[in-house]
């Protein structure tokens, strides 16, 4: 049973978009990043939700290394592709905008997509993926970021978590949508687990001479320092398909870098020759696709939808009584969630009581009771 207090939509939401705009960001891009943080918590991914608030963003602005207004110059344009580069701003309000113009191409072409460089993070990429599924298309985004994930057979982080995400409209009350990282787990879980006092299980991490690395405080360290990397998805080695993850992860690397000509791998490192805090300059892509231009939306909400019920109908397996298919979980913490909030550790607690006596906002959290 969750122990820790809820913190109401509402309040977070105002919080969230007041800091934002203490810290530089135009109002409507507040409401926004604001939007896209607090859905991660109503979809129950917590590892890139308010936890990351500060660290990722508000921290980043104050180092000077993250533009709290964001200048989206499109570099090249044309009827189903984009290009544009987001000059070190807020990730989220240029992944917005590119949507937004993939899913406009789509809707005229059957096709969009639209890719950026030199971003920042972009919160979770189901965010990006249902934003088109919204409008009855299926989106397809993935992002890279700094060096976390070893080469199968390798121990240096060389790869981000990369996400490849896909989303789909269904005839059901949610959408499918995969978002996950091509590593075993991302540096977002960890720090989720420093936070919380919690290891790191084994095999999601290995040290530089290819051992079980543990403790989660030390990993976050240890991965900046270059002396840990995360496992692929699939696992150290090849035995259980290590080189898989490891295969995903460059494709969304390539993705994420060649059409946009942006950077890549230790590039992303967010340190500069002179050891320096400099920007990330991530790279992103967008792709919608209109079901319309193929045998029509209905139909392929229809087969979606009955391909998802016989997977969740299939036999189950001794002492599991419910099989999920992606993106329902998700729906299903929302569903709980949403009247109740977001429930908020304590680490973060002691942020945003920090941040707003620092910025002297005018908000009683229903923790401090």
């Amino acid at each position: 049973m969750e122990q820790r207090p809820y913190l109401d939509f509402e309040t977070l939401g105002n919080f969230l978009t007041d800091v934002f705009i203490a810290y530089g960001v135009p109002k409507e891009d507040a409401v926004l990043c604001a939007d896209v943080l607090m859905e991660s918590d109503r979809r129950g991914i917590e590892s890139h939700g308010v936890n990351r608030f500060k660290p990722i963003y508000l921290d980043r602005i104050d180092a000077g290394i993250q533009n709290p207004v964001t200048h989206y110059e499109i570099l090249r344009d044309g009827p189903t592709t984009q290009v544009a580069d987001a000059h070190d701003g807020m990730g989220m309000v240029a992944s917005n905008k590119a949507m937004l113009a993939a899913i406009e191409k789509a809707k005229k072409f059957g096709l969009g997509m639209t890719v950026v460089r030199n971003s920042t993070h972009y919160g979770i990429a189901g965010y990006w993926a249902t934003m088109a599924t919204k409008q009855g298309l299926i989106g397809i985004t993935g992002t890279n970021a700094r060096p976390s994930i070893a080469p199968t057979f390798g121990v240096e982080n060389m790869l981000g978590t990369n996400p490849l995400t896909f989303g789909f409209p269904t005839d059901e009350p949610f959408p499918f949508c995969i978002d996950c990282a091509t590593s075993i787990t991302q540096r977002g879980k960890i720090e989720y687990f420093a936070r919380s006092g919690l290891d790191t299980p084994a095999g999601m991490v290995i040290d530089e001479h290819g051992r079980p690395e543990t403790d989660s405080k030390q990993i976050l360290a240890d991965l900046i320092s270059g002396h840990a990397a995360l496992a692929p998805l699939g696992g150290i080695g090849e035995e259980l398909g290590g080189y898989k993850g490891y295969g995903y992860a460059t494709v969304v690397e390539v993705l994420s870098a060649a059409l946009q000509a942006g950077s890549f791998l230790k590039q992303l490192s967010g340190i500069d020759a002179d050891g320096n805090r400099c920007p990330y300059r991530l790279g992103h892509f967008f792709i919608a696709i209109d079901p319309e231009a193929f045998m029509g939306l209905e139909t392929f909400r229809h087969i979606c939808g009955e391909i998802l019920r016989e997977l969740r109908a299939s036999k189950k397996a001794a002492g599991h009584d419910h099989i999920y298919t992606a993106g329902e979980k998700e729906y299903l913490t929302y569903l709980e969630r949403k009247d109740k909030g977001v429930p908020i550790n304590e680490a973060v607690q002691l942020e945003f009581i920090q941040i707003r006596d620092k910025l002297r906002l005018n908000y009683r959290f229903p923790f401090e009771n």
